[in-house]
């Protein structure tokens, strides 16, 4: 199998992680061993499926975008959530927006701050983590400073 089939098929399974588990697909999750500390009930915000998902698409950024410090997170830290929008008629989309501190593997704490989108993963099926890490939105997606997941 070619280098690129086998991403492909990686990134596949990562999107369906929630399908695949009863299919008897399985993936190992660089991330399960992480730590984390919270001051508080962090709620979805801090559940091990979110920062799992944060620290895999973290390490796919890390290593396909140009000029990216070879970094891994190690640690999430002071997880909160700072809104919530449910759904509604208006907005049939219910949203988390959270934010934390993370620990990077060359000892710097950077402020990442995240949304959660309800039953909007693939194919409609659970729901979508976006992510930005301060520094390391290279392209500005999320505008200046992750102004946009705050």
């Amino acid at each position: 199998m070619t280098r690129f089939a086998k991403s492909a098929l990686a990134a596949l399974i990562s999107l369906c992680t929630p399908l695949a588990a009863p299919l008897g697909v399985t993936q190992a999750v660089q991330a399960a061993d992480l730590t984390v500390y919270s001051d508080e009930d962090s709620g979805v915000c801090g559940e091990a499926w979110v920062l799992n998902k944060i620290t895999s698409r973290f390490s796919y950024q890390v290593h396909h975008v140009p000029h990216l410090p070879d970094v891994q997170i190690t640690d999430f830290q002071r997880i909160h959530q700072h809104r919530y929008l449910p759904a509604n008629d208006t907005w049939p989309i219910g949203r988390r927006y959270c934010g934390a501190t993370v620990s990077l593997s060359d000892g710097r704490d950077r402020t990442i701050w995240y949304l959660i989108e309800e039953g909007q993963g693939f194919a409609s099926i659970g729901d979508n983590v976006e992510f930005c890490v301060s520094g390391f939105d290279r392209w500005m997606v999320y505008n200046g400073r992750c102004r946009v997941l705050r």
